[in-house]
């Protein structure tokens, strides 16, 4: 049986997630093991970790990592704290491969977190772009920590390439 675990941080990770979610708990050849963090265990939005278990998820692991403040200060002390809390649970879980999305500095502290656990690591919607914000950097980061790559369109998949070729070469 294959362990696929797969990091959610917020309602917009979530509701892209859900397909791939539902196909993978009906597969009997898989077992699922969804991780939580971010904002989806923080009461100020919502504590919406409870709608994935009320659809039915369960959650195999919780990693606490928003920030205390929306300062630089705040968002660098969540990233560590993030990458610790995602070692401990990939320590505990060991998963096959560790499923991704986006940008967001969560799930590159998930990526991270995988790299020394020779865990690989799938990324969702690699090679976008984001422009003016440090979500730019993070998604090109986890698309160099990342095996498997999941695009949207023909484009972003030629800057993965590009950014693979790059890392490839060295």
């Amino acid at each position: 049986m294959r362990k696929i675990g797969v990091v959610t941080v917020a309602r917009s990770d979530y509701g892209i997630y859900l397909p791939l979610l539902r196909r993978l708990s009906r597969d009997r050849g898989v077992q699922l093991q969804l991780i939580a963090g971010g904002m989806h265990l923080a009461p100020e939005y919502g504590r919406t970790v409870r709608m994935i278990a009320a659809d039915g998820f369960e959650i195999s692991a919780r990693v606490p990592c928003s920030p205390k403040a929306d300062t630089p200060r705040g968002v660098g002390e969540a990233m560590g704290a993030g990458v610790a809390g995602y070692a401990r649970a990939l320590a505990r879980l060991r998963p096959d491969v560790l499923v991704v999305l986006g940008d967001r500095f969560e799930m590159h502290a998930a990526a991270l977190a995988a790299l020394p656990a020779k865990i690989p690591v799938a990324h969702i919607h690699g090679g976008e772009l984001t422009q003016g914000a440090m979500d730019d950097s993070l998604r090109h980061s986890i698309t160099k920590l990342s095996h498997l790559h999941f695009v949207s369109t023909r484009e972003y998949a030629r800057r993965v390439l590009k950014t693979r070729a790059a890392t490839l070469r060295r």
